[in-house]
C-alpha cells in the first residue's frame, strides 16, 4: 500500500521511510536527512542495495512514471512498486548503478558523456573548411549516421577480411580431404566439391601444388557457376544429377557472418575473419567530407584519439580563434574538467564503453551528472570507489561534495572507508548477510556507529585508535621460480620488463589507467597461457577470474553457472511423483519446454518495454516468478518443489542437502567465498561484478586441482565489505599455502600491505603510466617513495604494526 506524501512533507528535512520489504528487508522503518551526503553500508547481501535502489529509487522512479502519460502508468502494474508501506519526503532521483547493461560497440567515451556532440559541434560551427566546401552539418562528423559514417565500413573503423592462411590452414591437405577449413561440412561441403571437380579443378592434389591463379578464384571470385553434377553412386541408393551453385570460401564466411541466425554458425565463421582497419578511412570511421574539416590543424578523428588532458591543453590554446571557437572551446573544457578530476583524464573520446570497467563508465555518467545543473534531486550511486586508487579517491570525495553543495541529496552505496568517514549521515545495514541481515542497525552521524554492538563496519571503520581487529602478520613468502616478461609494448607499456615471482601473492598495483589490467589480464596471462604446453614450464594451469557477468539474462543464475543444477534435477527425476509420470531432468529445466511455465518461458520475468526508457524485467504474472508450471510444482524432495529450491539461499541450501556429498561440495566453497546469502536461483541480472567474479572463483575453488595453478584476479575486493574482504583473503592466501600462485590487480592497501610481492605501475596514468616505478616486498615499496601508491601503502602496514601490537 502507498501512501502519497503529506502536504507538509517537502518542508520536511527528512526522507522518511515506512515498512520496507524489498528482498531480505524485515519491515524497515528509516528517516534518512534531505541535501546531506548519506553513506549506505553493511556487509555484502546485508540488504544496503534493497533499501537504495530497491526501495528509494524504485519508489522515486514509480512516481515519475505515475506522473506521466496514462500509457506510462499502465507500465507500473507490470514492474510492480517497491514493497513498502510509504515513503515521504523524497524529491526526484537520479540513478548511476553499475549494473546497468553495457553500452554497445558504438558507444564510446564521447557519447557516454556528450562530449562528442560538443567536439562536433565546435568542427561544424568553427572549423577550417577546404576551399570551396559546404559548411557541415554536426551529424557530418559522427560515425553513427548516415551523413557521416565512412561509406566502406559503416562507421565502424574496421572490417573483416579473410585471408588464404585462415581459409585453408594446412595446405598439405587435398580438396577432397578437407584443406578448405572454412566450407561447411557435410552433404554441403561435398557438393561444392563435386562442383569444383565438374569446373575441371583438381581436388586430389595438395591444395600448395595448384597453380596461385586457381587458388584465388576458388577461396575469393564472387562468380555463382551453375553446373549439372553427376553424383558417385552409392551401391546402396541412387543419385540422380542435379543443377549445382558454385560459391567461394570467401563469400560463404562472409554470407554466413552477416546473416545467419545461428550463434553456432556465426561464431564458426568468425574463426576464418580478421579485423583491419577500414583501407578507406584508414579507422578514423568518418567519409572523407568531415575528414577534410581541421581544428587547430587536426581533423575531428585526430582530436578524439588524444587523451583527455592533451585535449583539453589543444583546446586552451586555440580558443583564441574567434569567437565561434573560444565559447566552443570553453563549453568543451568545462566537461572534460570533471572528467579528469575523476581520474579519468588518460582517456580519449573514441575509446570504445565495452572495453571500460563498470567504475570508469560509473564515474564517467558521474561527470556528465556535475555539468547537468540539476539540483533539488537525489543522487543514488552505486560504489562510486570501484576500481579507485586511494589517490583518486579524494578527487571522488570532492565530485560528491559538489553534488551536495548544488542542491542534492546524495546517497552512497559504499564500502570504502575513506568515503564512509566522509559521510554527513550513515545507515548500516546487517547485522549479516541474506536472511540475517535486512535490519538498520544504525541510522546518524559516522562518530555514532562507535557504540553500536553487532556493527562490521564500525569495528573497521575506528581501527586506528586500536579498538578495531588487527590485520594477520604473515611472513613474506620465498619465490619457487618466475615468469619474465621483456620489452612489453602494448598500450600504455612501451618496452617494459616485469618478473612475476611463483608460488606467492603478488599484487600489482597503480592509478586508473596506469596500465595493470594490460600487463597482467593480456600480457602476463596470454604468455603464461602459450607456455603451459612446454613441459617445462612450471605453471600447469592458469585461471583467469574477471568480473564480466556470468550471464545477460534471468536464465543464467548461480545453480546453473556451478553446475549445482544438474545435481538437484537429478535429485527430483528420483522423487517418486516424477518416477510414476516417467519423467526425465529436462521436465525440471526451466530452458526447454515441457515442465516450464510457457507464459515466460521459463525465465520467471518478462520485459517490459518502456517507450523512451531502457526495457525492464517484470514478474510473470502466469507463474509469478516461479518459472515451472503447476504440474511441475507439485513434485516435491524432502518437503519442497524445484521453485522453493530455487529460492533457498546457499547457507539454507548448504544444510538442506548435507547428505548430498555433489551438491554438499559446491554449496561449501560458495559459503567460504562469503556468498552465503546469495539464493541459487538468483539471476545473472541481479548480481554484481564482485559477486560474479567470486562465483567463478568458488566454482574453481571446488575443483580440488592439485598442479601448480596461476589465478589471476582484477580487482576481486570490488563491492566487498571490509570484513568481506578478509574471508576472500583467507581463500586466496590458502591457494598460495596449497602451492599455486595468485596475481590479483588491486587498490585496496589492506589487501596489498598483506601481499609477499607488489608490482606498481604509473606514476600516472594513460601516457603518464605503463612504468613500473617499483617493485618488492611491501616495505621495500613503501619505503621506496616512487610512485603514488607509497604512501598509503606505508599507512596500512604501520596501522598493521599497530593494530597487532
Amino acid at each position: 500500500m502507498h501512501q502519497s506524501a503529506e502536504p507538509q512533507a517537502h518542508h520536511d528535512p527528512f526522507v522518511r521511510v515506512r515498512g520496507a520489504r524489498e528482498h531480505n528487508l524485515r519491515g524497515v522503518d528509516v528517516d534518512i536527512p534531505r541535501d546531506a551526503l548519506t553513506v549506505f553500508t553493511g556487509v555484502s547481501g546485508s540488504g544496503k542495495s534493497s533499501l537504495a535502489f530497491g526501495t528509494l529509487y524504485a519508489e522515486a522512479q514509480r512516481r515519475y512514471f505515475e506522473s506521466v502519460a496514462p500509457y506510462a502508468r499502465r507500465l507500473i502494474h507490470q514492474i510492480g512498486a517497491p514493497k513498502v508501506d510509504s515513503v515521504t519526503g523524497l524529491p526526484p532521483a537520479v540513478s548511476l548503478e553499475q549494473r546497468r547493461s553495457s553500452p554497445g560497440s558504438r558507444s564510446s567515451v564521447g557519447t557516454v558523456t556528450l562530449l562528442s556532440n560538443s567536439l562536433r559541434m565546435l568542427y561544424s560551427r568553427a572549423g577550417t573548411y577546404p576551399a570551396g566546401a559546404e559548411r557541415l552539418d554536426s551529424d557530418a562528423f559522427s560515425p553513427n549516421t548516415a551523413a557521416g559514417a565512412c561509406p566502406s565500413c559503416h562507421g565502424l573503423g574496421s572490417i573483416h577480411r579473410t585471408s588464404e592462411e585462415l581459409l585453408v590452414p594446412d595446405p598439405g591437405l587435398s580438396i577432397r580431404q578437407g584443406a578448405i577449413a572454412a566450407w561447411p561440412g557435410a552433404w554441403q561441403g561435398k557438393n561444392l566439391r563435386d562442383i569444383l571437380e565438374v569446373l575441371g579443378y583438381d581436388v586430389d592434389a595438395p591444395w600448395r601444388e595448384l597453380a596461385a591463379k586457381d587458388r584465388e578464384w576458388i577461396l575469393f571470385t564472387e562468380e555463382q557457376p551453375v553446373v549439372t553434377v553427376h553424383p558417385v553412386r552409392d551401391a546402396d541408393r541412387i543419385q540422380r544429377p542435379y543443377q549445382g551453385t558454385y560459391m567461394s570460401a570467401h563469400r560463404h564466411v562472409m554470407r554466413t557472418f552477416s546473416d545467419s541466425k545461428s550463434a553456432t554458425l556465426r561464431a564458426r565463421a568468425e574463426r576464418f575473419l580478421t579485423d583491419s582497419p577500414c583501407p578507406v578511412c584508414e579507422g578514423r570511421r568518418l567519409g572523407p567530407a568531415a575528414l577534410a574539416v581541421t581544428f587547430a590543424g587536426r581533423t575531428i578523428a585526430e582530436l578524439a584519439a588524444l587523451p583527455l588532458i592533451a585535449l583539453d591543453s589543444v583546446l586552451a590554446d586555440a580558443s583564441a580563434g574567434g569567437e565561434a571557437a573560444r565559447v566552443l572551446s570553453e563549453d568543451l573544457r568545462s566537461r572534460i574538467g570533471p572528467v579528469v578530476e575523476l581520474g579519468l583524464g588518460y582517456l580519449s573520446l573514441d575509446r570504445t564503453a565495452p572495453t571500460l570497467s563498470a567504475g570508469e563508465l560509473q564515474r564517467l555518467r558521474l561527470a556528465t551528472q556535475l555539468r547537468s545543473g540539476l539540483f533539488g534531486v537525489v543522487y543514488v550511486l552505486d560504489e562510486p570507489s570501484a576500481g579507485l586508487h586511494p589517490a583518486d579517491t579524494e578527487a571522488l570525495l570532492g565530485v560528491l561534495d559538489r553534488l551536495k553543495a548544488a542542491g542534492n541529496t546524495v546517497f552512497v552505496v559504499e564500502h570504502h572507508l575513506e568515503v564512509v568517514r566522509h559521510a554527513d549521515w550513515l545507515v548500516e545495514v546487517g547485522p549479516l548477510a541474506g536472511e540475517h541481515g535486512g535490519r538498520v542497525l544504525y541510522s546518524g552521524p559516522p562518530q555514532g556507529l562507535a557504540g553500536v554492538a553487532g556493527s562490521a563496519t564500525a569495528r573497521h571503520l575506528f581501527a586506528g585508535d586500536g579498538t578495531g581487529p588487527g590485520r594477520e602478520m604473515r611472513e613474506v613468502r620465498e619465490a619457487s621460480g618466475s615468469v619474465r616478461l621483456t620489452g612489453v609494448d602494448r598500450h600504455n607499456l612501451q618496452g617494459v620488463d616485469a618478473e612475476f615471482p611463483l608460488g606467492v601473492f603478488t599484487a600489482v598495483t597503480g592509478v586508473s589507467g596506469s596500465g595493470k589490467s594490460t600487463l597482467v589480464g593480456q600480457v602476463l596471462a596470454r604468455k603464461v597461457g602459450e607456455r603451459i604446453a612446454d613441459p617445462g614450464f612450471p605453471v600447469r594451469r592458469l585461471v583467469e577470474v574477471d568480473q564480466k557477468p556470468i550471464g545477460r539474462t534471468p536464465r543464467s543464475n548461480l545453480a546453473t553457472y556451478t553446475g549445482l543444477f544438474d545435481v538437484v534435477r537429478k535429485l527430483f527425476t528420483a522423487a517418486p511423483q516424477a518416477r510414476a509420470r516417467g519423467w526425465k531432468a529436462g521436465r525440471f529445466s526451466f530452458n526447454v519446454a515441457g515442465g516450464r511455465c510457457e507464459t515466460c518461458q521459463g525465465e520467471g520475468f518478462v520485459s517490459v518495454e518502456l517507450l523512451f526508457l531502457p526495457s525492464t524485467y517484470a514478474p510473470c504474472p502466469q507463474c509469478a516468478g516461479a518459472r515451472y508450471n503447476t504440474e511441475t510444482l507439485d513434485v516435491r524432495y524432502e518437503g519442497l518443489n524445484i521453485a522453493e529450491v530455487l529460492a533457498l539461499t546457499v547457507e539454507s541450501a548448504a544444510a538442506f542437502f548435507a547428505q548430498v556429498p555433489a551438491a554438499a561440495r559446491s554449496l561449501r566453497a560458495l559459503q567460504e567465498i562469503g556468498l552465503g546469502y546469495l539464493r541459487l536461483g538468483q539471476p545473472a541480472t541481479e548480481l554484481s561484478g564482485g559477486e560474479a567474479q567470486r562465483i567463478k572463483l568458488a566454482t574453481e575453488l571446488q575443483r580440488q586441482r592439485r598442479d601448480h595453478t596461476l589465478y589471476v584476479l582484477d580487482e576481486p575486493t570490488t563491492g566487498l565489505h571490509p570484513a568481506d574482504v578478509r574471508v576472500l583473503l583467507r581463500q586466496l592466501h590458502g591457494l598460495v599455502d596449497a602451492g599455486h600462485s595468485v596475481v590479483v590487480v588491486e587498490h585496496d592497501m589492506e589487501v596489498v600491505a598483506g601481499a609477499d610481492w607488489v608490482i606498481d605501475l604509473g606514476p600516472g596514468g594513460g601516457a603518464d603510466g605503463g612504468r613500473i616505478v617499483a617493485a618488492g616486498s611491501p616495505r621495500e615499496v613503501a619505503a621506496s617513495g616512487s610512485g603514488r601508491t607509497a604512501p598509503y601503502l606505508a599507512r596500512a602496514l604501520a596501522q598493521g604494526v599497530r593494530e597487532a601490537g
